[in-house]
Parts: C-alpha cells; structure tokens; sequence
C-alpha cells in the first residue's frame, strides 16, 4: 500500500469512508462490546458505559446501515432484540483488538501527555494575560 498523496484516502474513496464509519467516538467501542457475540441494547448501554441510550441507538443504526451489525428481532412476549456483528463486522475483531492492546499500553501516556500540555497552555495563557503591550 503507497501512502502518497492521491493513493488512499481520497474524499470519494471507499477506504475513508470505512475509516470515517469505524472511527466515530463510539463505533469502535459498540463492534469491541460486540466481539464476543450478541448483546441487547440495555447490554450494550450498560458494558459500554457512559454512552446515552439515544447515542448508541445512533451508533447502532450507522453500523447497521453500513453491513458491520445486524439488529436481530425475535417473536417473543415481550419482543426482544439483539444486536451482533454481521460477517463484515467480524472482520474487525482483529484490527479493534490490537487496537485496545495498544490503548491498554498507551493509554495513561497518552493522558500524562495531554495533561502536560493543558497545563502549559494554561500557564502560557496566564502569563501572556498578565503582559501589557503600553505605559
């Protein structure tokens, strides 16, 4: 695979768009919550955390419309239904997975790094508010 410039990623390729659908705030964490079979939406909300019923509605619907997930309705009193990866969403479950292996590695670096850098915005923005340009 080229990494130049025109060969991947173009605005109209279907690679980004991939990319685009995976990479939304919550896509890859509701296909991880799903790599290990089929859950109900209470399920999800609760496994996942911190995602509101509405987003992951949202979420759920995208990945549907893209192949990644199926929503499966089953005829019982009351109705349950089930989300879980389509063929195509599987295929994520490696990619996704090495992907939480590194966050789980990275991830504390990542925030000692932008903890960093809020704090020295914040002391730079303090001492350019402090200067005066004039008598």
């Amino acid at each position: 695979m080229s990494l130049r410039p025109g060969t991947v990623f173009l605005a109209d390729c279907p690679a980004r768009l991939a990319i685009e659908i995976i990479s939304s705030k919550w896509a890859v964490v509701t296909l991880f919550a799903l790599s290990d079979g089929p859950l109900r939406h209470g399920e999800l909300v609760e496994l996942i955390g911190g995602v509101s019923r509405k987003v992951l509605t949202q979420t759920l619907r995208r990945l549907q419309a893209h192949g990644l997930v199926e929503r499966r309705v089953f005829a019982e009193a009351p109705p349950r239904v089930e989300y879980a990866l389509t063929e195509l969403g599987g295929t994520l479950r490696e990619p996704i997975a090495a992907l939480t292996v590194w966050a789980r590695s990275n991830g504390e670096a990542v925030v000692t790094f932008h903890e960093a850098a809020e704090t020295a915005e914040t002391a730079e923005t303090t001492e350019t508010a402090g200067t005066t340009d004039g008598p």
